[in-house]
């Protein structure tokens, strides 16, 4: 592989350091933002491995008083933004390296978004414009490095944090949130077992799936979804199947991306199922998405066909439109080892009212291509807990 191709800088959405070997360029990277002491946020699994040591040791050879916090439950909550916010805190940090997968980055945006507030986290839900509430003055730089390909949190301006009492994932959103720099380098990505890497790959497929289905006007944000998708086709395969393919690697980390900064134009059913199914159950959320996908799909047949026709056709699929999109998913998802039913991660339709009504309201819903109510909602969970998927 030429890594030097993949070398690159680039400035949409944000600045983005690219390709193998860039992470050696973090310390720099704090000293353009005036970060003297950063806080490093990481995944607990993370903590102990030598990419985080390697970080630790680049930022404190430059001369950064660094420090680290990782007490991130997969899917992070109100108390460990609430306890990581103090760790910045009391070590005096003025930044933020959030570093793992999409708990990591949504945590470390979150905590870099509260050191300077008064209000509560809740009070930033993304609802009208709870948005203008926050004192931007608090708020303290974050660099992202992702080390999963998937979430795209690395371009986002928001987090999906859990409200444990109400049973909720809330999405908590500023603009400022998006991370000053990102630095997506596949080396990191490198020892992502193949059942991460495919249920994370499929969470990047579906923001970029469903950002392609929405039904608002953004071209460009269109554009983006189409070429991800594309992207996930050719290289979560080979990524899953040989672990060590660093051009995979840095394919999945860009779709991963693309997905995340498409899906500015909207999501959908998967994701407005997804949320109260991660809350209710604590199940791993690129697992949920890529489950749900067939399922959502075939719901919204009626209100995709012409884009369907034209992703079909981009994607050289044997066969046209959906029938032709549904018989790639699923035949992706048997190649890489992905369950057909919720049952199998071990998800009953026990609450299947609850997770109804709860999609309903989620804002990922307002941007489904047909505006499903609670009853909707709760025969599509039905539906992907059983395996009828009725083609």
């Amino acid at each position: 592989m030429d890594t030097q191709r993949f070398h690159n800088n680039w400035n949409y959405p944000t600045a983005i350091r690219v390709g193998p070997g860039r992470i050696e360029e973090l310390a720099p990277v704090c000293a353009e933002l005036g970060i003297r002491a950063p806080l490093l946020v990481t995944d607990p699994g993370l903590a102990g491995l030598p990419m985080v040591e390697k970080v630790l040791n680049l930022c404190a050879t430059a001369g950064l008083k660094v420090g680290i916090f990782c007490s991130i439950k997969g899917n992070p909550n109100g108390k460990n933004v609430a306890d990581g916010v103090e760790a910045l805190r009391s070590g005096w940090h003025d930044g933020v390296i959030a570093m793992g997968g999409g708990s990591a980055l949504d945590a470390g945006k979150a905590i870099a978004l509260m050191v300077g507030q008064r209000l509560p986290i809740w009070d930033f839900e993304d609802v009208g414009d709870n948005f203008t509430r926050v004192d931007e003055s608090g708020m303290v730089p974050v660099v992202a490095v992702p080390t999963t390909a998937g979430t795209g949190s690395e371009v986002g301006r928001s987090s999906v944090i859990t409200d444990d009492e109400a049973k909720l994932k809330r999405i908590i959103f500023h603009p400022k949130m998006l991370p000053a720099t990102v630095i997506l380098d596949p080396e990191l990505t490198l020892g992502l077992p193949a059942s991460i890497t495919a249920a994370t790959g499929m969470d990047a497929l579906s923001h970029n799936l469903e950002a392609f289905c929405a039904p608002a006007f953004h071209p460009m944000a269109e554009g983006i979804a189409l070429e991800g998708i594309r992207l996930v086709k050719e290289y979560l395969p080979r990524v899953v199947a040989d672990g060590s393919d660093l051009e995979a690697r840095q394919q999945m980390l860009v779709a991963s991306s693309m997905g995340a900064t498409a899906f500015q134009r909207g999501l959908g059913a998967m994701h407005a199922l997804a949320h109260p199914i991660g809350a209710l159950y604590d199940a791993h959320h690129g697992t949920i998405n890529a489950i749900l996908m067939p399922y959502v799909l075939q719901a919204n047949r009626d209100a995709i066909a012409e884009p369907m026709v034209r992703l079909a056709r981009y994607l050289d699929l044997p066969g046209s439109g959906l029938d032709a999109v549904l018989d790639w998913v699923l035949q992706l998802r048997d190649i890489i080892g992905i369950p057909h039913t919720l049952e199998e991660i071990g998800i009953e339709e026990a609450q299947a009212e609850r997770v109804g009504e709860m999609a309903a309201v989620d804002p990922s819903a307002g941007s489904n291509p047909i505006p499903f109510d609670a009853a909707a909602y709760r025969e599509i969970f039905a539906r992907a807990c059983s395996g009828a998927l009725n083609l």
